[in-house]
């Protein structure tokens, strides 16, 4: 059985751009190299927008990312995005928006038109995955995926449901592509159930309670919001719901190269980091096109 090596939370939020109430519970100058192959975790909300009849988008304007991709689940409200590489779209509750930055793309994310306008609940999370070197500079692309396309497995003892986003879960395949080994799971459990996951031993597991609280490893009591990082060795851990409980799996293959991250590039060196600096500076990255109507 994994053990549990340690725990992590952030209780003070921040606010990213106007629109993304967020607390890093990780990010590449802390766990990068105990988590691998992920980079960051940026838990949005929850929390309730009111309705606005203001022209200003809530969100994040046009900005730069090379060396890794952006994973955006929406637990509930709707994100739209659009990037220098021609991919975007509307992600809504349950959909997951997976975008690979590779060589470099400019990109902007938004509140998307209903929520700006009526208001309302406002809960996901936004993940940063590392490529491995000889992909950093792959060409960027774009993942819409709608929940629908994500298939949903039953618990055993009916304890609950998994919805596998990337890997596989008891035969079910995720529909999101990557470039390493991830097995990403939303987990939904009902409370005082007990299931045991078996994974890859040597890959990286730990679980995120995104609400309610559980059990896991050796009864250590893991809390909502708040991160636990199991022992890579073994196959099988166990989560107990104290409570009803909505939980994410993230494992996945060890990437064992160095990290240097600043800002939104995460590189192999410092020189890297400088290139990909001059690389947007120079337009490299591509340009986000005017909007018809917009300044």
């Amino acid at each position: 059985m994994k053990k549990l090596l340690l725990t992590q939370r952030a209780d003070t939020p921040h606010l990213v751009g106007n629109g993304f109430p967020v607390r890093s519970i990780f990010t590449y100058n802390d766990l990068a190299n105990t988590i691998s192959p992920f980079l960051l975790m940026d838990y949005i909300g929850p929390t309730e927008f009111s309705p606005s009849k203001s022209s200003e988008r809530r969100g994040v304007g046009e900005h730069p990312h090379r060396g890794f991709e952006t994973v955006t689940i929406m637990f509930s409200g709707e994100v739209e995005h659009r990037d220098s590489s021609g991919g975007g779209g509307i992600i809504r509750s349950g959909d997951v928006q997976w975008m690979t930055a590779g060589s470099g793309v400019v990109h902007e994310e938004f509140h998307g038109k209903e929520i700006s306008e009526k208001g309302g609940a406002f809960h996901g999370l936004q993940l940063w995955v590392n490529l491995p070197a000889k992909d950093k500079m792959t060409k960027p692309k774009y993942q819409g995926i709608k929940k629908e396309s994500i298939p949903v497995v039953e618990l055993p003892n009916d304890a609950g449901t998994v919805r596998v986003i990337a890997g596989s879960y008891l035969g079910a395949q995720g529909p999101a592509s990557t470039f390493t080994p991830i097995n990403l799971w939303d987990i939904t459990l009902k409370a005082e159930k007990l299931v045991e996951f078996k994974v890859p031993a040597g890959h990286t597991a730990a679980v995120f309670v995104a609400s309610g609280s559980v059990e896991a490893g050796e009864g250590k009591v893991i809390e909502d919001a708040e991160l636990a990082v199991l022992s890579r060795d073994k196959e099988t851990f166990t989560l107990k719901a104290r409570q009803a409980a909505k939980v994410l799996f993230l494992g996945g293959e060890v990437i064992n190269e160095p990290i240097f991250g600043y800002g939104p590039f995460v590189m192999n060196s410092g020189a890297e980091i400088a290139q990909a600096m001059k690389d947007y500076e120079a337009g490299k990255m591509g340009v986000l096109e005017r909007l018809e109507g917009s300044d």
